[in-house]
Protein backbone atom coordinates (compact mmCIF):
# COMPACT_ATOMS: atom_id res chain seq x y z
CA UNK A 1 0.00 0.00 0.00
CA UNK A 2 0.82 3.67 -0.64
CA UNK A 3 -0.60 6.42 1.87
CA UNK A 4 -1.16 9.49 0.36
CA UNK A 5 -2.11 13.36 1.77
CA UNK A 6 -4.27 13.97 -0.53
CA UNK A 7 -6.36 10.86 -1.56
CA UNK A 8 -8.17 8.49 1.17
CA UNK A 9 -8.08 5.93 -1.05
CA UNK A 10 -4.50 3.58 -1.58
CA UNK A 11 -4.06 1.58 -4.58
CA UNK A 12 -2.06 -2.07 -3.15
CA UNK A 13 0.89 -3.17 -4.05
CA UNK A 14 1.46 -7.15 -5.75
CA UNK A 15 2.67 -8.78 -2.72
CA UNK A 16 5.89 -9.42 -4.38
CA UNK A 17 8.57 -7.30 -3.25
CA UNK A 18 9.92 -6.72 -6.71
CA UNK A 19 6.54 -5.43 -7.46
CA UNK A 20 6.37 -3.57 -4.84
CA UNK A 21 10.11 -1.79 -5.57
CA UNK A 22 9.17 -1.04 -9.00
CA UNK A 23 5.92 0.97 -7.77
CA UNK A 24 3.94 -0.60 -10.70
CA UNK A 25 0.92 1.48 -9.76
CA UNK A 26 -1.97 2.89 -11.59
CA UNK A 27 -1.30 6.28 -9.35
CA UNK A 28 2.19 6.11 -10.52
CA UNK A 29 2.45 4.83 -14.30
CA UNK A 30 4.22 7.01 -16.52
CA UNK A 31 6.07 9.03 -13.36
CA UNK A 32 9.62 9.54 -12.43
CA UNK A 33 9.41 8.38 -9.00
CA UNK A 34 11.90 9.15 -6.02
CA UNK A 35 11.54 6.67 -3.77
CA UNK A 36 12.51 9.04 -0.64
CA UNK A 37 14.46 7.08 2.39
CA UNK A 38 14.26 9.49 5.91
CA UNK A 39 13.31 9.72 8.97
CA UNK A 40 11.99 12.45 11.61
CA UNK A 41 15.11 11.72 14.31
CA UNK A 42 17.87 12.29 11.86
CA UNK A 43 19.03 16.00 11.32
CA UNK A 44 20.44 15.50 7.78
CA UNK A 45 17.00 14.62 6.68
CA UNK A 46 15.19 17.01 8.59
CA UNK A 47 16.95 19.90 6.78
CA UNK A 48 17.07 18.24 3.51
CA UNK A 49 13.69 17.64 2.97
CA UNK A 50 12.29 21.18 2.78
CA UNK A 51 14.51 21.46 -0.38
CA UNK A 52 12.80 18.54 -1.47
CA UNK A 53 9.60 19.86 -0.97
CA UNK A 54 10.54 23.33 -3.31
CA UNK A 55 11.93 20.87 -5.64
CA UNK A 56 8.57 19.24 -5.57
CA UNK A 57 6.42 21.64 -6.08
CA UNK A 58 8.08 23.26 -8.63
CA UNK A 59 8.10 20.33 -11.01
CA UNK A 60 4.63 19.66 -10.25
CA UNK A 61 4.00 23.42 -11.11
CA UNK A 62 5.34 22.73 -14.35
CA UNK A 63 3.26 20.08 -14.90
CA UNK A 64 6.17 17.40 -14.77
CA UNK A 65 5.20 13.84 -13.74
CA UNK A 66 7.44 13.54 -11.14
CA UNK A 67 6.65 11.80 -7.70
CA UNK A 68 7.93 11.39 -4.41
CA UNK A 69 7.46 8.10 -1.93
CA UNK A 70 8.76 8.31 1.55
CA UNK A 71 10.32 5.29 3.03
CA UNK A 72 10.32 6.00 6.78
CA UNK A 73 13.10 4.70 8.97
CA UNK A 74 11.48 6.08 11.95
CA UNK A 75 10.46 3.46 15.06
CA UNK A 76 6.82 4.88 15.88
CA UNK A 77 3.85 5.45 13.85
CA UNK A 78 3.48 8.62 15.56
CA UNK A 79 6.79 10.09 14.79
CA UNK A 80 6.16 8.87 11.20
CA UNK A 81 2.64 10.28 11.02
CA UNK A 82 3.90 14.17 12.17
CA UNK A 83 6.58 13.75 9.98
CA UNK A 84 4.80 12.69 7.32
CA UNK A 85 2.33 15.15 7.54
CA UNK A 86 4.68 17.85 6.39
CA UNK A 87 5.17 16.21 3.13
CA UNK A 88 3.05 17.09 -0.02
CA UNK A 89 4.26 13.46 -1.45
CA UNK A 90 3.09 9.63 -1.03
CA UNK A 91 4.69 7.25 1.59
CA UNK A 92 4.75 3.76 2.15
CA UNK A 93 2.21 2.75 5.42
CA UNK A 94 4.02 2.64 8.61
CA UNK A 95 2.32 -0.84 9.07
CA UNK A 96 4.05 -1.98 5.60
CA UNK A 97 7.05 -2.55 7.30
CA UNK A 98 7.96 -5.76 4.79
CA UNK A 99 7.95 -3.25 1.89
CA UNK A 100 9.77 -0.83 3.37
CA UNK A 101 12.21 -3.43 4.30
CA UNK A 102 12.77 -4.82 1.37
CA UNK A 103 13.43 -1.83 -0.13
CA UNK A 104 16.33 -0.74 2.13
CA UNK A 105 17.62 -4.74 1.30
CA UNK A 106 17.21 -3.74 -2.39
CA UNK A 107 18.70 -0.95 -3.00
CA UNK A 108 21.18 -1.16 0.26
CA UNK A 109 20.82 1.83 1.96
CA UNK A 110 23.09 2.50 4.50
CA UNK A 111 22.48 6.15 4.99
CA UNK A 112 19.61 8.90 5.00
CA UNK A 113 18.72 10.62 3.61
CA UNK A 114 18.71 8.68 0.54
CA UNK A 115 16.89 9.05 -2.66
CA UNK A 116 16.42 6.56 -5.09
CA UNK A 117 14.95 7.97 -8.39
CA UNK A 118 13.37 5.69 -10.98
CA UNK A 119 12.43 6.37 -14.26
CA UNK A 120 8.98 6.25 -15.92
CA UNK A 121 9.59 2.53 -16.98
CA UNK A 122 11.10 1.53 -13.01
CA UNK A 123 14.50 2.09 -14.10
CA UNK A 124 16.95 3.24 -12.01
CA UNK A 125 18.28 6.54 -12.99
CA UNK A 126 20.47 7.37 -9.99
CA UNK A 127 20.90 6.07 -6.64
CA UNK A 128 22.63 9.61 -5.87
CA UNK A 129 18.98 11.69 -5.89
CA UNK A 130 20.13 13.65 -2.30
CA UNK A 131 23.17 15.25 -5.06
CA UNK A 132 21.39 15.80 -8.07
CA UNK A 133 18.28 17.33 -5.86
CA UNK A 134 20.76 19.42 -4.11
CA UNK A 135 23.04 20.64 -5.44
CA UNK A 136 20.94 21.46 -8.88
CA UNK A 137 17.71 21.62 -8.34
CA UNK A 138 14.06 21.46 -10.36
CA UNK A 139 16.42 22.02 -13.38
CA UNK A 140 18.07 18.60 -13.28
CA UNK A 141 14.90 16.71 -13.49
CA UNK A 142 14.22 13.87 -14.22
CA UNK A 143 18.07 13.90 -12.50
CA UNK A 144 19.66 11.20 -14.98
CA UNK A 145 23.17 10.60 -15.47
CA UNK A 146 22.97 12.33 -18.86
CA UNK A 147 20.76 15.68 -17.50
CA UNK A 148 23.89 15.73 -14.83
CA UNK A 149 26.68 15.36 -16.95
CA UNK A 150 25.03 18.00 -19.43
CA UNK A 151 24.94 20.38 -16.54
CA UNK A 152 29.06 19.69 -15.46
CA UNK A 153 29.55 19.91 -19.11
CA UNK A 154 27.58 23.53 -19.53
CA UNK A 155 29.73 24.46 -16.16
CA UNK A 156 32.92 23.82 -17.81
CA UNK A 157 31.68 25.63 -20.82
CA UNK A 158 30.53 28.50 -19.24
CA UNK A 159 33.49 28.84 -17.07
CA UNK A 160 35.65 28.99 -20.03
CA UNK A 161 33.56 32.05 -21.24
CA UNK A 162 33.28 33.56 -18.03
CA UNK A 163 32.16 37.40 -17.46
CA UNK A 164 30.85 39.12 -14.94
CA UNK A 165 27.29 39.27 -16.46
CA UNK A 166 27.77 35.28 -17.11
CA UNK A 167 28.09 35.33 -13.39
CA UNK A 168 25.57 37.92 -12.01
CA UNK A 169 22.88 38.29 -14.12
CA UNK A 170 19.97 35.69 -14.68
CA UNK A 171 16.96 35.79 -17.14
CA UNK A 172 15.03 37.59 -14.73
CA UNK A 173 17.25 39.84 -12.81
CA UNK A 174 20.45 42.37 -14.40
CA UNK A 175 20.82 44.11 -11.50
CA UNK A 176 22.09 43.85 -7.40
CA UNK A 177 20.43 45.55 -4.62
CA UNK A 178 22.16 48.12 -2.24
CA UNK A 179 20.65 48.06 1.46
CA UNK A 180 18.35 50.87 0.94
CA UNK A 181 16.48 48.70 -1.63
CA UNK A 182 17.59 50.94 -4.77
CA UNK A 183 18.60 48.65 -8.03
CA UNK A 184 22.04 48.76 -8.97
CA UNK A 185 22.88 47.24 -12.44
CA UNK A 186 25.52 44.71 -13.07
CA UNK A 187 26.85 46.92 -15.86
CA UNK A 188 27.79 49.49 -13.43
CA UNK A 189 30.93 47.05 -12.10
CA UNK A 190 31.98 46.23 -15.55
CA UNK A 191 36.17 47.05 -15.30
CA UNK A 192 36.46 46.84 -11.60
CA UNK A 193 38.08 43.99 -9.90
CA UNK A 194 34.93 42.26 -8.23
CA UNK A 195 34.68 39.85 -4.82
CA UNK A 196 32.13 37.76 -4.34
CA UNK A 197 31.54 37.29 -0.56
CA UNK A 198 29.86 33.86 -0.02
CA UNK A 199 28.51 34.63 3.89
CA UNK A 200 25.70 32.96 6.20
CA UNK A 201 25.35 35.57 9.29
CA UNK A 202 24.78 32.96 11.68
CA UNK A 203 28.25 31.54 11.66
CA UNK A 204 30.84 32.61 13.55
CA UNK A 205 33.53 32.96 11.02
CA UNK A 206 31.11 34.82 8.69
CA UNK A 207 30.37 37.35 11.44
CA UNK A 208 34.17 37.62 12.65
CA UNK A 209 35.67 38.65 9.25
CA UNK A 210 32.58 41.06 8.11
CA UNK A 211 34.23 44.02 10.11
CA UNK A 212 37.31 43.06 8.39
CA UNK A 213 36.40 43.23 5.02
CA UNK A 214 34.50 46.16 5.50
CA UNK A 215 37.56 47.84 6.68
CA UNK A 216 39.10 46.60 3.79
CA UNK A 217 36.53 48.05 1.15
CA UNK A 218 36.57 51.17 3.05
CA UNK A 219 39.81 51.77 3.07
CA UNK A 220 40.24 50.76 -0.81
CA UNK A 221 37.22 52.96 -1.47
CA UNK A 222 39.32 56.13 0.31
CA UNK A 223 42.04 55.29 -2.05
CA UNK A 224 40.23 55.30 -5.22
CA UNK A 225 41.02 51.64 -5.75
CA UNK A 226 37.96 50.44 -8.75
CA UNK A 227 36.94 47.69 -6.59
CA UNK A 228 33.06 46.66 -5.55
CA UNK A 229 31.83 43.22 -3.30
CA UNK A 230 28.68 41.71 -3.45
CA UNK A 231 27.45 39.73 -1.13
CA UNK A 232 26.24 35.89 -1.83
CA UNK A 233 23.94 35.32 1.22
CA UNK A 234 23.19 32.25 1.80
CA UNK A 235 21.08 32.74 5.00
CA UNK A 236 17.22 30.95 5.06
CA UNK A 237 15.48 33.57 6.29
CA UNK A 238 15.41 37.10 5.06
CA UNK A 239 14.96 38.77 8.56
CA UNK A 240 18.51 37.23 9.35
CA UNK A 241 19.78 38.71 5.78
CA UNK A 242 18.24 41.89 5.99
CA UNK A 243 19.69 42.24 9.52
CA UNK A 244 23.36 41.36 7.93
CA UNK A 245 23.29 43.02 4.88
CA UNK A 246 22.18 46.66 7.05
CA UNK A 247 25.90 46.53 8.85
CA UNK A 248 27.56 46.50 4.88
CA UNK A 249 28.40 48.87 2.75
CA UNK A 250 28.36 47.26 -0.90
CA UNK A 251 25.73 45.51 -2.78
CA UNK A 252 23.71 42.03 -2.65
CA UNK A 253 22.30 39.65 -4.69
CA UNK A 254 18.69 39.65 -3.71
CA UNK A 255 17.15 37.09 -1.03
CA UNK A 256 16.79 33.73 -2.09
CA UNK A 257 17.34 34.79 -5.82
CA UNK A 258 17.95 31.74 -8.30
CA UNK A 259 21.75 32.53 -8.48
CA UNK A 260 22.02 31.81 -4.73
CA UNK A 261 21.53 28.37 -5.53
CA UNK A 262 24.01 28.24 -8.39
CA UNK A 263 27.07 29.95 -7.43
CA UNK A 264 28.38 28.17 -4.25
CA UNK A 265 28.19 25.13 -6.77
CA UNK A 266 29.57 27.05 -9.84
CA UNK A 267 32.86 28.10 -7.59
CA UNK A 268 33.02 24.81 -5.77
CA UNK A 269 32.13 26.47 -1.96
CA UNK A 270 34.08 24.01 0.27
CA UNK A 271 33.77 26.68 3.47
CA UNK A 272 32.51 29.92 4.76
CA UNK A 273 33.25 32.89 4.97
CA UNK A 274 34.99 33.23 1.13
CA UNK A 275 35.79 35.78 -0.90
CA UNK A 276 35.79 34.66 -4.69
CA UNK A 277 38.01 37.74 -6.46
CA UNK A 278 36.74 38.71 -10.23
CA UNK A 279 39.23 40.03 -12.02
CA UNK A 280 38.49 43.49 -14.37
CA UNK A 281 37.35 40.89 -17.25
CA UNK A 282 34.99 39.08 -15.16
CA UNK A 283 37.44 35.69 -15.22
CA UNK A 284 38.16 34.69 -11.80
CA UNK A 285 41.30 35.99 -10.24
CA UNK A 286 41.37 33.74 -6.73
CA UNK A 287 39.10 31.27 -5.33
CA UNK A 288 39.05 32.38 -1.86
CA UNK A 289 41.22 35.35 -0.07
CA UNK A 290 39.43 35.70 3.01
CA UNK A 291 42.15 34.69 5.03
CA UNK A 292 44.73 36.71 3.12
CA UNK A 293 42.26 39.74 3.76
CA UNK A 294 42.13 38.83 7.52
CA UNK A 295 45.75 38.92 7.84
CA UNK A 296 46.60 41.72 5.56
CA UNK A 297 43.73 44.11 5.46
CA UNK A 298 43.59 46.27 1.86
CA UNK A 299 47.13 45.54 1.91
CA UNK A 300 46.20 42.09 -0.09
CA UNK A 301 44.61 44.51 -3.08
CA UNK A 302 44.46 43.48 -6.10
CA UNK A 303 45.29 39.96 -4.82
CA UNK A 304 46.79 39.41 -8.04
CA UNK A 305 49.18 36.28 -7.97
CA UNK A 306 52.37 38.58 -7.94
CA UNK A 307 50.76 40.14 -4.99
CA UNK A 308 50.16 37.26 -2.99
CA UNK A 309 53.43 35.56 -3.49
CA UNK A 310 54.42 39.38 -2.21
CA UNK A 311 52.58 38.72 1.03
CA UNK A 312 53.80 35.48 0.85
CA UNK A 313 57.51 36.30 1.26
CA UNK A 314 56.70 38.96 4.02
CA UNK A 315 54.86 36.41 5.80
CA UNK A 316 57.82 34.00 5.77
CA UNK A 317 60.34 37.08 6.76
CA UNK A 318 58.10 36.98 10.17
CA UNK A 319 57.80 33.07 10.58
CA UNK A 320 61.31 32.93 10.32
CA UNK A 321 62.09 35.88 13.21
CA UNK A 322 59.06 34.16 15.20
CA UNK A 323 59.35 34.37 18.95
CA UNK A 324 57.16 33.47 21.91
CA UNK A 325 56.81 37.00 22.97
CA UNK A 326 55.89 37.92 18.80
CA UNK A 327 52.93 35.52 19.54
CA UNK A 328 51.46 36.09 23.34
CA UNK A 329 52.46 39.88 24.01
CA UNK A 330 50.60 42.61 22.70
CA UNK A 331 50.59 45.64 24.62
CA UNK A 332 50.39 45.44 28.17
CA UNK A 333 48.75 42.03 27.66
CA UNK A 334 51.88 40.21 28.23
CA UNK A 335 51.19 37.31 30.29
CA UNK A 336 49.17 34.41 31.08
CA UNK A 337 46.84 33.21 33.69
CA UNK A 338 47.38 30.07 36.35
CA UNK A 339 45.03 28.29 38.26
CA UNK A 340 45.03 31.02 40.80
CA UNK A 341 44.14 33.47 38.13
CA UNK A 342 47.93 35.18 39.18
CA UNK A 343 49.13 36.96 36.20
CA UNK A 344 52.35 34.80 34.38
CA UNK A 345 55.12 37.01 33.09
CA UNK A 346 55.09 35.15 28.50
CA UNK A 347 58.71 35.97 29.64
CA UNK A 348 59.20 32.84 32.06
CA UNK A 349 57.45 30.92 29.35
CA UNK A 350 60.13 31.54 27.01
CA UNK A 351 62.67 28.74 26.09
CA UNK A 352 59.99 26.52 26.93
CA UNK A 353 58.22 23.59 24.39
CA UNK A 354 54.59 24.98 24.79
CA UNK A 355 51.32 23.80 23.00
CA UNK A 356 48.37 26.21 22.47
CA UNK A 357 45.21 24.49 23.04
CA UNK A 358 42.28 26.24 21.33
CA UNK A 359 39.13 24.85 22.92
CA UNK A 360 35.50 25.60 24.24
CA UNK A 361 33.20 23.67 26.89
CA UNK A 362 30.36 23.83 24.75
CA UNK A 363 32.31 21.54 22.18
CA UNK A 364 31.59 17.62 22.33
CA UNK A 365 34.68 16.56 20.48
CA UNK A 366 36.81 19.13 22.51
CA UNK A 367 35.72 17.57 26.13
CA UNK A 368 35.96 14.03 24.57
CA UNK A 369 39.56 14.85 23.72
CA UNK A 370 40.87 16.49 27.44
CA UNK A 371 41.25 13.53 29.30
CA UNK A 372 43.80 12.17 26.86
CA UNK A 373 45.52 15.62 26.78
CA UNK A 374 46.00 16.05 30.16
CA UNK A 375 46.84 12.40 30.43
CA UNK A 376 49.34 13.33 28.09
CA UNK A 377 50.57 16.53 29.57
CA UNK A 378 50.95 14.94 32.82
CA UNK A 379 53.32 12.38 31.39
CA UNK A 380 55.21 15.19 29.49
CA UNK A 381 55.78 17.22 32.40
CA UNK A 382 57.13 14.62 34.15
CA UNK A 383 59.87 13.59 31.40
CA UNK A 384 60.55 18.01 30.69
CA UNK A 385 59.83 20.54 33.42
CA UNK A 386 60.72 22.99 30.21
CA UNK A 387 57.24 22.26 28.71
CA UNK A 388 54.11 24.08 29.29
CA UNK A 389 50.42 24.27 27.55
CA UNK A 390 48.34 27.34 27.06
CA UNK A 391 44.55 27.52 26.42
CA UNK A 392 42.75 29.69 24.38
CA UNK A 393 39.02 29.52 25.31
CA UNK A 394 35.92 29.91 22.41
CA UNK A 395 33.44 30.26 24.96
CA UNK A 396 30.94 32.18 25.47
CA UNK A 397 30.68 33.48 28.67
CA UNK A 398 33.37 33.35 31.77
CA UNK A 399 31.12 31.08 33.44
CA UNK A 400 31.75 28.36 30.99
CA UNK A 401 35.44 29.36 30.91
CA UNK A 402 35.95 29.00 34.25
CA UNK A 403 33.85 25.75 35.13
CA UNK A 404 36.29 24.44 31.75
CA UNK A 405 39.50 25.95 33.08
CA UNK A 406 38.80 24.54 36.33
CA UNK A 407 39.36 20.58 35.01
CA UNK A 408 42.60 21.75 33.49
CA UNK A 409 45.97 21.28 34.90
CA UNK A 410 47.90 24.35 32.72
CA UNK A 411 47.73 27.54 31.58
CA UNK A 412 45.29 29.92 29.94
CA UNK A 413 44.69 33.27 28.02
CA UNK A 414 42.15 35.25 30.19
CA UNK A 415 38.42 34.50 28.91
CA UNK A 416 37.82 37.33 26.19
CA UNK A 417 41.47 37.77 25.47
CA UNK A 418 42.19 39.69 22.26
CA UNK A 419 45.36 37.47 21.60
CA UNK A 420 43.08 34.44 21.07
CA UNK A 421 41.35 36.05 17.54
CA UNK A 422 44.74 37.07 16.20
CA UNK A 423 46.39 33.69 17.12
CA UNK A 424 43.39 31.66 15.66
CA UNK A 425 43.60 33.97 12.51
CA UNK A 426 47.48 33.72 12.52
CA UNK A 427 47.13 29.70 12.84
CA UNK A 428 44.24 29.29 10.34
CA UNK A 429 42.07 27.67 13.27
CA UNK A 430 39.12 26.27 11.41
CA UNK A 431 38.18 23.79 13.70
CA UNK A 432 38.56 22.95 17.47
CA UNK A 433 39.88 21.15 19.36
CA UNK A 434 43.39 22.31 17.93
CA UNK A 435 46.66 22.10 19.28
CA UNK A 436 49.48 23.88 18.42
CA UNK A 437 53.36 23.06 19.03
CA UNK A 438 55.88 26.29 20.00
CA UNK A 439 59.35 25.43 20.19
CA UNK A 440 61.82 26.55 22.76
CA UNK A 441 63.15 28.66 20.57
CA UNK A 442 59.93 30.48 19.73
CA UNK A 443 59.22 28.51 16.13
CA UNK A 444 56.16 27.04 15.16
CA UNK A 445 56.68 23.39 15.02
CA UNK A 446 53.76 21.72 13.95
CA UNK A 447 49.82 23.19 13.62
CA UNK A 448 48.07 19.28 14.04
CA UNK A 449 49.65 18.21 17.34
CA UNK A 450 45.99 17.04 17.73
CA UNK A 451 46.02 14.55 15.45
CA UNK A 452 49.88 13.31 16.88
CA UNK A 453 48.77 12.87 20.31
CA UNK A 454 45.92 11.36 19.48
CA UNK A 455 48.22 8.65 17.69
CA UNK A 456 51.06 9.06 19.67
CA UNK A 457 50.35 10.26 23.17
CA UNK A 458 53.17 11.43 24.79
CA UNK A 459 55.18 9.93 22.71
CA UNK A 460 54.86 12.24 20.32
CA UNK A 461 56.87 14.91 21.98
CA UNK A 462 58.56 17.28 21.31
CA UNK A 463 56.04 17.19 17.96
CA UNK A 464 59.76 18.03 15.44
CA UNK A 465 59.54 16.23 12.27
CA UNK A 466 62.41 13.99 13.46
CA UNK A 467 60.59 12.85 16.42
CA UNK A 468 57.52 11.40 14.13
CA UNK A 469 59.76 9.75 11.97
CA UNK A 470 61.43 7.80 14.68
CA UNK A 471 58.28 6.87 15.49
CA UNK A 472 57.15 6.03 12.90
CA UNK A 473 60.20 3.60 11.96
CA UNK A 474 59.31 1.95 15.50
CA UNK A 475 55.73 1.28 14.39
CA UNK A 476 57.26 0.28 11.11
CA UNK A 477 59.33 -2.58 12.74
CA UNK A 478 56.14 -3.37 14.98
CA UNK A 479 53.98 -4.15 12.02
CA UNK A 480 56.06 -6.87 11.09
CA UNK A 481 54.87 -8.75 13.41
CA UNK A 482 51.29 -8.11 12.87
CA UNK A 483 48.87 -10.33 11.22
CA UNK A 484 48.06 -9.48 7.45
CA UNK A 485 44.77 -10.08 7.98
CA UNK A 486 42.21 -10.59 10.48
CA UNK A 487 38.53 -10.50 11.67
CA UNK A 488 36.66 -8.46 13.98
CA UNK A 489 33.12 -8.80 15.60
CA UNK A 490 32.92 -5.37 14.47
CA UNK A 491 33.00 -6.18 11.04
CA UNK A 492 31.94 -9.65 10.38
CA UNK A 493 31.01 -9.38 7.15
CA UNK A 494 34.99 -9.17 5.29
CA UNK A 495 38.28 -9.49 6.43
CA UNK A 496 40.43 -6.48 7.13
CA UNK A 497 43.60 -5.95 5.82
CA UNK A 498 46.80 -4.52 7.21
CA UNK A 499 47.28 -1.46 4.96
CA UNK A 500 48.98 1.74 4.95
CA UNK A 501 46.56 4.92 5.40
CA UNK A 502 47.64 8.47 5.04
CA UNK A 503 44.47 9.32 7.22
CA UNK A 504 41.76 7.85 8.41
CA UNK A 505 39.17 7.83 11.60
CA UNK A 506 38.78 4.26 13.18
CA UNK A 507 35.54 3.18 13.55
CA UNK A 508 36.24 1.94 16.83
CA UNK A 509 37.49 4.49 19.23
CA UNK A 510 36.41 7.15 16.43
CA UNK A 511 40.39 9.10 16.90
CA UNK A 512 42.52 9.89 14.34
CA UNK A 513 44.62 7.34 12.57
CA UNK A 514 47.45 7.44 9.81
CA UNK A 515 50.22 5.16 8.93
CA UNK A 516 48.73 1.53 9.46
CA UNK A 517 45.46 0.46 9.70
CA UNK A 518 43.39 -2.76 9.33
CA UNK A 519 41.53 -1.68 6.32
CA UNK A 520 38.28 -2.87 4.36
CA UNK A 521 37.82 -1.20 1.19
CA UNK A 522 34.63 -2.40 -0.20
CA UNK A 523 33.07 -1.07 3.04
CA UNK A 524 35.84 1.88 4.05
CA UNK A 525 35.68 1.08 7.49
CA UNK A 526 39.10 1.73 9.47
CA UNK A 527 40.45 0.06 12.81
CA UNK A 528 43.30 1.54 14.46
CA UNK A 529 46.24 -1.52 14.84
CA UNK A 530 45.52 -0.64 18.91
CA UNK A 531 42.21 -1.25 18.44
CA UNK A 532 42.18 -4.45 16.28
CA UNK A 533 44.58 -6.57 18.25
CA UNK A 534 43.39 -5.81 21.21
CA UNK A 535 41.53 -8.13 23.40
CA UNK A 536 38.69 -5.94 24.94
CA UNK A 537 36.23 -3.80 23.03
CA UNK A 538 37.16 0.20 23.00
CA UNK A 539 34.95 3.06 23.98
CA UNK A 540 34.07 5.26 21.14
CA UNK A 541 34.09 8.94 22.02
CA UNK A 542 31.51 11.37 22.11
CA UNK A 543 31.13 13.51 19.16
CA UNK A 544 28.19 15.52 20.12
CA UNK A 545 24.25 15.86 19.30
CA UNK A 546 24.44 15.19 15.46
CA UNK A 547 26.67 11.90 16.10
CA UNK A 548 23.77 9.89 17.70
CA UNK A 549 20.53 10.23 15.65
CA UNK A 550 19.09 6.69 16.58
CA UNK A 551 20.59 3.38 17.82
CA UNK A 552 22.79 1.70 15.64
CA UNK A 553 23.05 4.97 13.18
CA UNK A 554 25.85 7.48 13.42
CA UNK A 555 25.21 10.91 12.00
CA UNK A 556 27.52 13.56 10.14
CA UNK A 557 26.27 17.21 8.86
CA UNK A 558 25.20 15.58 6.19
CA UNK A 559 24.10 11.57 6.64
CA UNK A 560 22.97 9.43 9.22
CA UNK A 561 24.65 6.13 8.25
CA UNK A 562 24.33 2.31 9.93
CA UNK A 563 26.60 2.44 12.23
Amino acid sequence: MISSQSSPASPETSSSATAAIRLRLVILNGKVVALYFSASWCGPCRRFTPKLIEVYGELSSQGKGFEVVFVSGDEDEAAFNEYFAKMPWLAIPFSDEKTRDSLNELFKVRGIPHLVILSESGVVLTEEGVEAVREYGAEAYPFSQEKIKQFQEGEIAAKQAQTLCSVLVSNSRDFLVSKDGTKVPVSELEGKVVGLYFSVSSFPGSREFTPSLVKAYEKLKENGENFEVVLVSLDDEESTFNASFASMPWLAIPFKDKALEKLPRYFELETLPTLVILGPDGKTLNSNVAELVEEHGHEAYPFTPEKIQELADVARVRMESQTLESLLVSGELNYVIGKDGAKIPVSQLVGKNILLYFSAHWCPPCRAFLPQLITTYNKIKEKDSAFELVFLSSDKDQSSFDDYFAEMPWLALPFGDERKKSLSRKFKIRGIPSLVAIGSSGNTVTTEARGLIMVHGADAYPFTDERIKELEAEIEEMAKSWPKTLKHHLHEEHELVLTRRRRYNCDECQDGGQGWSFYCEECDFDLHPKCALAKEKGVANEEGEEKTGKEGYVCDGEVCYKA
